[in-house]
């Protein structure tokens, strides 16, 4: 199924070089989100990370408070808060407030936690995050629907709580469930009514994988009366983007190593293998990352539409592997070139552009003829007035 207007957005874990002044990074982030927003970027996503170094924003709700103050139309995402962290009713009086001062723009993306190290630091055994995540759920999604909750577990207890404030978005804002590896995410979607994060990349592989999440959503879905929309179905993707092919593999080489250093050291389920020693060339020939030209950007997507079934939303995951010259200019070739073929913005200008050509001698003909009837009238007057 191809969606018939995709929606375009940016996962901002963030990742950032160790070497990198904390301070200026927050800011430079906060610059891309007024980046996007000017470009036309329907969403964009940011995460949560305690541990690691190199995916530095914490507190999400914070980061996107400030967003929504210099932005204008681009949806702002939690992209994921990690459930098991927080006592899910005080999670949720924070998203309706959030709610409320994005006037609607605000979506919550939620999932187990990404990072072990982040759960250990907490006394969490990450082999428990998964369940925790559907306990939250359970309390969450009620009391965002303006429903009273009394619900005992062995990590939180909730008596009858309820929000003191109903969601701005009726009858709650959008939320989303990241689904990578296992099926869990795909469940609880179909389950609740809730989006897909899909994080894993555009390789064969991972766009079957793609498939058959989708599937269990649906099938999941069906089973609890829902329907699963796949405008609601979101698919991230390493991407860079230049003039050339060759700038675009010259621009990486500024960054992909240091991040490929942290995917193979610190990520659980990282991206690259232990063995491999050149981050930019495994990249680019194992279909983890679109690195190349605009034309190459709109025929991998393509691609992942038909490898997929279709979704709704492609995103970039926002990394450094170039410099933010270069990465901001790959921002905008994507916005200016790419965006508008999957947005039915080009369709309308070459049929006009084909049906005036198609009539040009016609016109062309027309056009003369007026000129020649405006001066054969100019001409006659001149004469009429040199006789009187």
């Amino acid at each position: 199924m191809t969606i018939d207007r995709l929606r375009f957005g940016v996962f901002l874990a963030p990742f950032h070089a160790l070497n990198e002044n904390p301070t200026l990074m927050f800011e430079r982030d906060m610059e891309l989100a007024k980046l996007l927003d000017r470009l036309g970027y329907d969403e964009l996503w940011v995460g949560e990370h305690h541990s690691g170094g190199f995916e530095t924003i914490a507190a999400p709700e914070i980061f996107i408070a400030a967003a929504a103050m210099v932005t204008r139309h681009i949806r702002l995402g939690t992209g994921v808060r990690s459930l098991p962290y927080t006592n899910p009713f005080m999670l949720a009086d924070a998203m309706v407030q959030l709610d409320h001062m994005t006037r609607g723009r605000v979506m919550f993306g939620v999932g187990p936690g990404a990072l072990p190290s982040d759960a250990s630091m907490m006394g969490i055994d990450a082999r428990e995050s998964r369940r925790m995540m559907e306990e939250a759920l359970d309390a969450i999604i009620p009391l965002l629907e303006g429903e009273t909750v009394s619900m005992k577990t062995d990590w939180f207890t909730l008596e009858n709580a309820r929000l003191q404030h109903a969601s701005y978005t009726g009858p709650r804002m959008e939320m989303a469930v990241t689904a990578v590896r296992s099926p869990a995410g795909a469940l609880i979607a179909g389950r609740h009514g809730l989006g897909i994060l899909s994080l894993g990349g555009h390789s064969d592989a991972a766009l079957a994988a793609y498939a058959k999440n989708w599937a269990i959503c649906e099938e999941t879905a069906a089973a609890h009366g829902r329907v699963a929309d796949r405008r609601d179905f979101r698919i991230a993707v390493q991407m860079h983007i230049a003039e050339t092919r060759e700038q675009a593999l010259e621009d990486i080489r500024f960054g992909v190593e240091q991040w490929g250093g942290y995917a193979r050291d610190v990520l659980p389920h990282g991206p690259v293998p232990k063995d491999v020693t050149n981050v930019a060339e495994f990249v680019t020939g194992t279909g983890r990352a679109i690195v190349g030209t605009p034309e190459d950007a709109i025929r991998e997507i393509e691609h992942m539409q038909q490898g997929s079934g279709g979704f709704g939303v492609v995103m970039f995951m926002a990394h450094d592997w170039a410099d933010w010259a270069a990465t901001q200019r790959s921002y905008e070739l994507f916005a200016h070139y790419v965006m508008p073929r999957f947005q039915g913005q080009i369709e309308p200008r070459q049929a006009s552009y084909d049906a005036a050509a198609g009539k040009q001698p016609e016109f062309r003909d027309a056009a003369a003829e007026g000129v020649s009837r405006a001066i054969d009238k100019y001409e006659s007057g001149v004469s009429k007035v040199k006789k009187a």
